[in-house]
């Protein structure tokens, strides 16, 4: 048997907590001296704690733990248990973490109000073929854009492979708004045969007579910051914006996201 010290040492927990457990009836120890009142623990008394902290951490109430380990809950059954609560505790902290980024991003947005920049140049944009898969986000914020598009990529390079073609250029993706929230689609340029159908669709992008172009460094997440800088150079040069920007991904997806570098091919109207 183990004193109420190292039986909380072994258990990893406080002995004030194990006292606590007595008092409620969760786990009572497996003696007491009637001299002192000293509590002993036997080492099979593990197997109750380790379930109580593991429903404890699910997040029941004690009063619903001493329920469920009176109706000796089974392995299997726990262990689907803290399978489902692990899930859900990673959703809330990529959900915690995809709003932290959110935040960074508008703290950027506001530090550099008032910068415009310097690195942008209107040129023509040629016609381009793509093989492309698209989707509708909700929005065309960033939050709702990148788990749609993200998946993309992927699926559509996987089915190019498949029918045996080759990617001839970087990727590239483009907007259109429909209803309340806007059309993704993520294209590749490749080597199409005219003849063949695939499964995934073919779309051939209009040349661009004038396009305001910069080039953003970085993940996309940050990408907004450039966007902002585009916009006010593109208002304050007389230009008028068209529609939403191209992005080609000329280095993306590999090494560093510090390291990538994208693109944005803005259509304008404006000074000759």
């Amino acid at each position: 048997m183990y004193n109420i010290g190292d039986f909380a040492r072994i258990g990893r927990v406080s002995v004030r907590m194990l006292r606590h457990y007595d008092t409620l009836g969760l786990l009572h120890p497996a003696r007491v001296d009637p001299v002192n009142g000293y509590r002993y623990y036997e080492a099979a008394q593990l197997s109750r704690l380790n379930r109580l902290i593991a429903l404890k951490e699910l997040g029941l109430t004690l009063q619903q733990v001493g329920l469920i380990l009176t109706d000796k809950v089974g392995t299997e059954e726990l262990h689907g248990m803290l399978r489902l609560r692990r899930a859900e505790l990673a959703a809330q902290v990529e959900a915690g973490n995809q709003r932290l980024a959110r935040v960074e991003a508008r703290l950027r947005l506001i530090e550099t109000e008032g910068v415009v920049s310097t690195d942008i140049v209107i040129k023509s944009v040629p016609a381009v073929r793509l093989a492309e898969l698209s989707a509708v986000a909700e929005s065309y914020a960033a939050e709702h854009i990148g788990p749609v598009i993200q998946p993309l990529y992927p699926e559509l390079m996987s089915r190019i492979e498949a029918a045996g073609l080759a990617i001839t250029g970087p990727s590239v993706a483009y907007y259109e708004q429909t209803g309340d929230g806007v059309r993704v689609h993520a294209g590749f340029p490749v080597n199409l045969d005219p003849v063949k159908e695939y499964d995934f669709d073919i779309a051939d992008l209009p040349p661009i007579e004038r396009a305001a172009t910069t080039i953003h460094h970085g993940p996309m997440h940050d990408v907004d910051v450039t966007m902002q800088q585009l916009a006010k150079w593109i208002e304050e040069n007389g230009y008028r914006s068209t529609g939403f920007a191209r992005e080609v991904y000329i280095q993306y997806g590999h090494g560093d996201p510090a390291d990538w570098v994208t693109e944005l091919q803005e259509p304008v109207t404006g000074p000759a």
